[in-house]
């Protein structure tokens, strides 16, 4: 495999690795503010890519900046915009091209993920980042739909900035919260992971309950209060660009 830029460009940061025959060769992430600076800085010494293929969900304006620090390898990006179907995945959205190709790469991922693990069972997709998504993907590698929902941080904000009774320190998990602190952490964490386990629930299974792919910065808060089995990936939709690179 010749050298490929893979990039991820997230709602808050962006996210890449260049790959080749050994593996990963560099990896890194820059807030979304300063990817103007990627080519005089994490990218100066970087031997140019045969490729470069990528997800962006910041928009028009990100893409620019990401195509502008290739420039001087004159390297096109190859975006990535979700198919009805690839990589042994069926894409059940109603206008499959627009789902987001975050979510499309994350569930391409867990699905060699499970092939490469033995006989594929059920799964949750879950990126736990600015927004939480949580896509359910079968037995048969059809992805069934999924949720999008705020993350912790963002429902913590909401009730702070419309609820003045309401601006207290950070507060901490417990199961049965005794201050508003953390009955508001608890309550939030709590919304998520239970988002997570009722998608998992409603996926039909024979016997062998649904995998949990779990990704994102909030990942390893959400980790501990969520069942067996569970996964966590540092970089699930990077992973699901390089599948769909190399298919």
């Amino acid at each position: 495999m010749s050298h490929i830029l893979a990039i991820d460009v997230g709602n808050s940061r962006l996210k890449w690795a260049l790959v080749g025959t050994r593996g990963t060769l560099a990896q890194g992430a820059v807030p979304n503010a300063e990817i103007g600076s990627l080519a005089v800085r994490d990218w100066q010494s970087m031997a140019r890519p045969a490729r470069a293929i990528g997800v962006n969900v910041a928009g028009e304006a990100a893409r620019v900046r990401v195509e502008g620090q290739l420039a001087r390898w004159r390297l096109p990006v190859e975006w990535i915009v979700p198919s009805a179907q690839a990589c042994g995945v069926r894409n059940g959205y109603a206008s499959p091209a627009l789902l987001g190709a975050d979510r499309w790469a994350s569930l391409v991922a867990a699905r060699q993920r499970l092939l490469d693990s033995g006989p594929p069972r059920p799964a949750v997709v879950v990126n736990a980042g600015t927004a939480v998504t949580v896509d359910a993907l079968d037995e048969q590698g059809v992805f069934r739909g999924g949720l999008i929902l705020p993350n912790m941080r963002l429902m913590l904000r909401t009730l702070a900035e419309n609820t003045s009774a309401l601006k207290v320190p950070a507060g901490r998990y417990a199961d049965f919260p005794v201050n508003t602190a953390d009955a508001l952490y608890t309550g939030a964490l709590r919304a998520v992971c239970g988002a997570i386990e009722l998608s998992r629930a409603k996926l039909p299974h024979e016997g062998r309950p649904a995998m949990c792919f779990l990704a994102g910065g909030a990942a390893a808060d959400l980790a501990p209060h969520l069942t067996a089995p569970l996964e966590l990936v540092d970089n699930l939709v990077l992973e699901g660009v390089l599948v769909l690179a190399e298919a």
